[in-house]
């Protein structure tokens, strides 16, 4: 019986060469090892042996099973690889095709409003000495809360506000200020920078409000640095902006990162300040929040408050692209819709 189990495992061998899909494997192994396979069938028959015939026919059937079941896997993986990679040579597209096809996407949309109005307001803040900075969109609690003075039982902690991971520590940035964190930690005063990107927050979408949106944070830190400097600042942008002069107001703002604290303002233009739905029919647009840089928020970067003041401001990007170009809802600018972004193509 045992030379039985050698040309078993001999024909399970040859046999295997022949077969070309998984099927097929399958069925040589259900012919084999299978419960009514060949080797079941001897190991089975052992109960008129004698114990020796047991031990030793026992121990060699069932090493041939392991061995016929691990070749038997092996080959499913080998057809599965190959399976995927005749499905992956079939749909492979050659990126790098110059193709008509290909390209109406990009003939069709052209640019993003929001990389359009972002683009030129890099430029307006890099003619005017700023940098530009970037950040990641996974943040941890201390650059996106801790060392912008948020307090632990702060509202913007909770849930409802913030998308956390289940470590209950990183969690998908509220804003682009962690990025004035990481820019203090690089950076030693005097230094002005900008900082837009993506953010996310749990929120109700309205005509003016989205769960993920873009921002664009700014940041200068120096000696003698004062409110007057961000009002001169902001004004300059909104000029270069929109072409024109244009109406904005301070009003009195909480922020834990900044004091004092000020909302700015900007008198509506979808609307000419007559009231619609993105002004909430008030004919005001909140645009931004800022203030002077909160001392701890300085002392947190390592920069003494005693010696160097600061002003920041983040400026609600989309927000900006709607009083721009007149768009009343701000879903409409993360629809992904072509027909929407191609009304751009010219600018």
């Amino acid at each position: 019986m045992s030379s039985e189990l050698d040309s078993l495992f001999q024909e399970f061998n040859q046999s295997l060469g022949t077969v070309k899909t998984k099927a097929e494997t399958l069925d040589l192994k259900s012919k084999f090892i299978g419960p009514k396979g060949q080797i079941s069938l001897i190991l089975k028959s052992l109960k008129d042996k004698t114990a020796e015939e047991k031990k030793l026919i026992g121990s060699k059937s069932n090493e041939y099973k392991v061995k016929i079941e691990s070749i038997i896997g092996e080959k499913l993986s080998l057809l599965e690889n190959s399976e995927i990679n005749e499905k992956l040579s079939k749909s492979w597209i050659d990126v790098t095709l110059k193709d008509s096809n290909l390209d109406l996407g990009l003939q069709a949309a052209g640019y993003h409003p929001t990389s359009i109005v972002q683009r030129e307001i890099e430029d307006i803040f890099i003619s005017m000495g700023f940098d530009v900075l970037d950040g990641p969109h996974i943040e941890d609690d201390w650059h996106n809360f801790a060392a912008l003075n948020v307090a632990a039982d702060h509202p913007a902690r909770d849930m409802q506000d913030t998308f956390w991971f289940p470590d209950a520590v990183h969690l998908l940035r509220t804003h682009t200020s962690c990025i004035q964190v990481r820019g203090m930690e690089v950076k030693k005063p005097p230094f002005k920078f900008v900082a837009p990107g993506k953010v996310f927050r749990c929120e109700r979408t309205d005509a003016s409000h989205e769960m993920v949106f873009h921002q664009m944070d700014g940041m200068m830190v120096g000696e003698d640095v004062s409110v007057a400097h961000l009002i001169y600042f902001m004004k300059t942008l909104l000029t270069e902006v929109f072409k024109r002069d244009v109406e904005v107001r301070l009003r009195p703002g909480f922020f834990p990162f900044v004091e004092p604290g000020f909302e700015l303002d900007i008198k509506c233009l979808i609307c000419s300040a007559k009231g619609c739905s993105v002004c909430k029919h008030s004919g005001w647009v909140e645009l931004l929040p800022c203030g002077m840089v909160h001392p701890n928020v300085l002392k947190a970067g390592n920069i003494d408050p005693e010696k160097f003041t600061g002003f920041a401001f983040g400026l609600g990007l989309d927000r900006l692209v709607m009083m721009r170009y007149g768009i009343d809802d701000i879903r409409l600018i993360h629809s992904g819709d072509l027909r929407f972004i191609s009304q751009f193509k010219s600018f």
